[in-house]
Formats: C-alpha cells, structure tokens, sequence
C-alpha cells in the first residue's frame, strides 16, 4: 500500500534543487557551514552530493508470504510459507525484523491486510485519545489515516465528526457511520463542532492532517470541551496559543507511529519485546489487533482501495500523487512474481544477484585486483569507493543487506554485480580482494571468511571486537600465506602526517606527543555505543589514534593507561602510551567540547622543536630550520593514499602498507582498554 502523504513528501523532496532543500532543513545549513570551516568547501560538497544522491526506499506497508527466514526467527512463531504483514518498503522482496511483522488471521485478504501499518498509525493515536464509549470525537483530515481513525473510534463505540477539503473522502467517513464537514463546500467547522457536541465541546480531536497551517490546531482548541484532549497523528503547524490551553486544561499529545517499541533498536533491530504486563500495545500487538478488527469486520477498507497498479507501473502511481489531478485515496501495487504463491520455487538466486548496466569493461587477469565489497552506507559512497575508482581496478560485486543501496553505488562505479548475499563474492574463484565496509560486529565473520576463502582483505576499523576473535584472524592470515590484510587506519597515509614523520624520523631523542580529539556527543542509542554492535568508542574510534601515534613513534607501545572523568560521559577520557624508545604519547578523546574547536589537533614536541597539525588541513613547525608551515586548500585524511597503497601491494606482490603485527598490536591495546 503506497501511503500518499509520506511518499508525496519524499518525492518532493527529492524533486526539489538544493536552495528549496536548504530552506526546508535549516538545521542542515548550520551543519554545512561548520563542515565548511572544519573540512574544507569541497570535502563538504562531496559529502553534500553523496548524501542528497543517496537513494531512500519508498514505503513501508506491505502483506506477503514469508519465503526465508534468519536462524532465531522460529522462536518468533514464524515459519515460511506464512502470510504476513510487514513494516518493509516496497519490493517483491523486503527483509524485516520480527518484531516489525505480524502472522495474518484467516479472513483477512492479502490486499486488506496491507492497510495493516496505517492502521495501526491511526490505532495508536485513538489510544492516546482514550476514548470512552458514548463520547464525541473530531477527526481532522480524512485521508487512509484519518478514515481508519473513524473507524477505529466508532468501533469504540464513540460519534465521530470528520473534516477535510475533499467530498469523496467525506463520503467515505459517512459511510463509515461519522458526520463530516465538507470544507470545499464552504461548511463551518467550529459551528458544527458546537452543534454536533450539544454545546458541550468535544471530547478530543485526532489531527490526521498533513499541512504546515497552524489552524486545525487552533481550531481544535476551540472545539475542544474543557480537560478536552487533542492528539497530533499527522503533520501540522505547531504555533500554540498557551491561553487556550490554559484556561481549557486542554492535554495535547503527538502521537509516535506505530506505538512503543518504534526507533528503538533493542525492540525493531534487536527482537528484544517489552513486557506485556508493563507496555500491552507494542508496535507488531497493534499490528495484531488491526488485522483482528478486520477479521471481525470493524474495520473495512476495500472500500479505500481506489486505484491498483503492476509494480512494474509504480510510476503511474506515483505520478497520480505528485501531479494530483486525478482524485486517488488507497493505492495498492500489486505484484505478479510466482514468488509470492511459491516460497520454494527455487528462485533465490534471482532475487539475491543481479546483472548491473553501467560496469566496467575490465578483463579478468589473475595477476590483479578484482574486487568484491561488502557494505554500501553513506561512508563507503562518499569515501571509499571514490578512492577505489581512481585505482582502476575490477569491480566486481557489491554486497548490501537490503540491495537498494548496493545497487545505486554499483551502477555509479562501475560494479558488474550487486547482491545481498555476501557468500557469493567468498565463492567467487575470481575476486580475489573483499572490502569491508559493514557494521563492526561483522567485520570478524566477514575477515575470516576472506581469508579463508584465500582473498587479500581491506577492513575498515576495527578489525574484531575481541581478543578471542582477535586470536582466530591472526591463526587465518598465518595459515594463508602472503595474502594482503589491512584495516583503514587511514590517518598515518595523510600527507601532513608523512611530513611530520620525515621530520621527526632525523630527531633521535624521545617524543611527546599529544592527540586532541574534540569528537562531540553520540546518543547512547546509537549503534556504535552498543558493546555487541559497534564495540564503544574506543574500538571504534580511539583505535586511529592509537595507530597514528605507534606510526610516529615508530617504535613498539609498551605501556598504556586509561583515565576517565569521573563525573559526567564515559566517552571522555585520556590514554597515555609509553613506547619502548622512551617516547611518551597522549590521546585526549573529548564528547564534551565545542565544534568551533578542531576537531582534530595533533602537537609533537622534541628537542625544542613543535609540530602543531589542525584537521589535516593545516600544519604549522616551531623551531624547525626549514619548515614553518604547510596547509592545504581542503582536508585530507589518507583515505586514498591509504586505497591505492593497499591495491599497489596487490598488483606489485609487495608486503602490506601496514605491517600486520602493527595492526595486531594496536587492536589488542584497543581492545584492553575497552575492556578495563
């Protein structure tokens, strides 16, 4: 089921030129503007383009059979061949959490049961409403949501009276049992309120309107009976009047989709549920219940399908949305596939890999680099296969969980294939070379894979999140030989950096060396600060500058410590390293700073002598009897020193740009101090 207003919103947006886009997310301007001064104008250009052209899947309601499932999805009480709901975008094939999905009651109809999602969008704001039979509700905006939500409340046994610009949508609401409002006909609505709530004012208003006007809200008010309630469902201009709700105790409450359990990771992600007896309507328990109150008939919505399109005709769909002349309610696609009849009809090839347009013309030849590349996420499209491009070498495959992504950057770089099983390139006696590019807790099954599989590997950091995983990948790369491993340690290929080592590399007495990071806060939500997923910062993250500073060194860490600041994040905190030639270094690692600070500050004193780096944008020596300063016109972090090292070691049958025991050396330091 395509849902008009959010998919009309993004294809707008995608249509828009980068001055309305701007305008539309102000916040973003500021962002820019401290990138610019950070980074440079054309890093931020570069990652402006590659995120605008970053391709986002349309839609999110869908009724299919289940064709596969994840090893733990049977204790989910799913099983394949089972009919399903599904919070997964539009494809024939969509891969989706458990939690996100709900088994289908007999009854139901594959088509009904699509309006499952939406259904449960408006289910989720009439129980914040709370409805109590015999009570009088107004619903603004009846759209597939607004409808729903008529429904819904008179299924509660409530009056409902509801108001939009567009006579069928009111005709429908009428048909559903409510009275409506006819805006296109000149009706009023705060008249009808009075009338129709016996001049009481109404119990509560479900806003299910999409405009940026702030007048259903001040209407609402106004309808509103005192200790009324109002909740927000749609999208509406929020300049409140404090007066109305003041002298009403008017409640006002935006509803969050689809119920508790939505944005958070450890429920949609992670399949963690909540406990019925503390939170009974979950998301997918709202799910349930909207496809039971369509299996019990008290909710009917074939009456809202008004147009149906082949899949292979979406663009007719959504033509009709955007260019709205043509009066369209429910759109439904349907999809003609055997798939969808036939879970085992020996098709899963098919949909996992397909044949890209825009390749390469590259020869294969043993002796050189054919690529394979498992991730497709925004830093892998801005940074390194831009990197890789220039290399010219063979891109063969392009690996992504979801296809969209993997497929938008294999036509843009030339890749033959994209797929989303990740096995295929291990198998592939012709890819020779895996990037890996995924989330971190992959990064050891996809490694040992590799080398097991016999392929040169480049692992973006960190290499594992253990020193058990650890101990198993320095057992695979001795067992295969002469096979290239490198993990993106990219700052030690940054030409400030190769300045400052040839510098100091004449110096013999001992360095100190202090590495300022002012990284900025990340929600403790976020998939890296999870111990099982990103590993925490100091894997993630610290590892780079652990790995700067062995380089400059150049000598061996034999000591290290960690300091933490005892009240407040645990993501600030002070490393001191001590390396066997008696240089000493620091790795300030700060969530607590300001962004008009560097982000990154690296001084290096020896001998009387200072080096002072800002960014990798500008270099400045103090007491050196030919250098002063070096700066460039835009930051440059070594990424593609760092690729093209890491190819030409291939090509050339050299060893790999970073020694292998350094790589272990500095994740094993990573790792204690994680752990301490």
């Amino acid at each position: 089921l395509i849902s008009p207003g959010t998919e009309r919103m993004f294809i707008d947006f995608g249509k828009a030129g980068y001055i309305r886009k701007a305008r539309q997310q102000p916040h973003k301007v500021k962002q820019v503007i401290q990138k610019i001064q950070t980074d440079g104008l054309q890093p931020t250009i570069e990652a402006i383009r590659a995120k605008l052209e970053q391709p986002v899947a349309l839609g999110y309601c869908n009724a299919g059979v289940v064709t596969d499932m994840g090893s733990d999805a049977r204790k989910y009480g799913f099983k394949i061949g089972d009919q399903v709901v599904s919070n997964g975008p539009h494809a024939e094939m969509v891969c989706v959490p458990p939690n996100l999905c709900a088994l289908m009651p007999d009854g139901v109809g594959i088509e009904d049961a699509s309006f499952t999602i939406l259904g449960a969008i408006a289910m989720q704001g009439v129980r914040l409403a709370k409805p109590t039979i015999g009570e009088c509700f107004v619903v603004t905006g009846l759209g597939l949501v607004g409808l729903l939500t008529v429904q819904l409340l008179r299924a509660n046994g409530c009056r409902v009276l509801g108001i939009d610009l567009n006579s069928q949508k009111c005709a429908l609401a009428r048909s559903f049992g409510a009275e409506t409002v006819d805006l296109s006909n000149g009706e009023d609505p705060l008249g009808r309120a009075e009338k129709f709530s016996r001049g009481r004012g109404v119990d509560g208003v479900i806003l299910a309107a999409a405009t940026k006007s702030n007048e259903p809200v001040q209407q609402a008010t106004v309808m509103c009976r005192k200790r009324g309630r109002i909740v927000l469902v749609g999208v509406t201009g929020l300049n409140l009047s404090r007066d109305s709700f003041f002298k009403k105790e008017i409640s006002f409450q935006v509803s969050c989709s689809y119920g508790p359990g939505r944005y958070d990771p450890e429920y949609e992600e992670n399949g963690n549920d909540y406990p019925v007896g503390y939170v009974r309507w979950t998301e997918q328990r709202n799910f349930e219940a909207v496809l039971d109150l369509m299996a019990e008939g008290k909710i009917d919505v074939s009456p809202l399908v008004s147009h149906r399109f082949r899949f292979e005709d979406a663009e007719k769909a959504y033509s009709l949305i955007a260019e709205n002349n043509e009066a369209y309610v429910g759109i439904v696609l349907n999809y003609d596939s055997e798939t969808g009849n036939s879970p085992d009809s020996g098709i899963e090839t098919a949909w996992k890999t397909i044949e890209l347009k825009n390749r390469n013309k590259i020869s294969f030849d043993s002796c050189k680099p054919t690529v394979g590349l498992i991730g497709a996420g925004d830093f892998t499209a801005r940074v390194i296969l831009p990197a890789l491009k220039k290399t010219g070498v063979r891109l063969k495959t392009i690996a992504s969980s979801g296809g969209v992504s993997g497929t938008h950057l294999g036509n843009k770089f030339g890749f033959e294939k994209s797929t989303t099983d990740s096995e295929i390139i291990f198998s592939d006696s012709e890819i020779n070379t895996v990037f890996i590019t995924t989330r971190h807790n992959s990064h050891f099954r996809f490694v040992l894979e590799a080398l097991n599989a016999g392929k040169h590997v480049f692992v973006e950091k960190p290499l594992c999140l253990s020193i058990g995983e650890l101990d198993k990948i320095c057992e695979a790369h001795k067992s295969c030989g002469s096979k290239v491993v490198l993990v993106g340690f990219n700052r030690r290929f940054a030409p400030h950096i190769r300045k400052m080592k040839s510098l100091i590399s004449a110096m013999h007495e001992p360095k100190a060396m202090i590495m300022t990071v002012n990284a900025g806060m990340i929600p403790i939500d976020h998939w890296t600060q999870d111990p099982n997923v990103g590993g925490g910062r100091i894997i993630g993250e610290v590892c780079h500058f652990i790995d700067l500073l062995r380089f400059l060194a150049g000598s061996e860490i034999v000591s290290y410590e960690k300091m933490k600041l005892e009240s407040g994040t645990r993501d600030t905190l002070s490393i001191q390293l001590g390396f066997a030639d008696g240089s000493i270094g620091t790795v300030h690692y700060l969530s607590i700073g300001n962004k008009g600070f560097p982000k990154e500050r690296l001084e290096i004193f020896c001998a009387g002598r200072i080096l002072q780096m800002d960014n990798f944008r500008k270099l400045r020596g103090y007491g050196w009897p030919n250098f002063k300063k070096m700066n460039l016109f835009s930051q440059n972090k070594g990424h593609e020193e760092e690729v093209k090292q890491f190819i030409d070691s291939i090509k050339d049958g050299k060893s790999a740009p970073i020694p292998f025991e350094e790589i272990v050396e500095t994740t094993k330091i990573s790792l204690n101090l994680a752990s301490d």
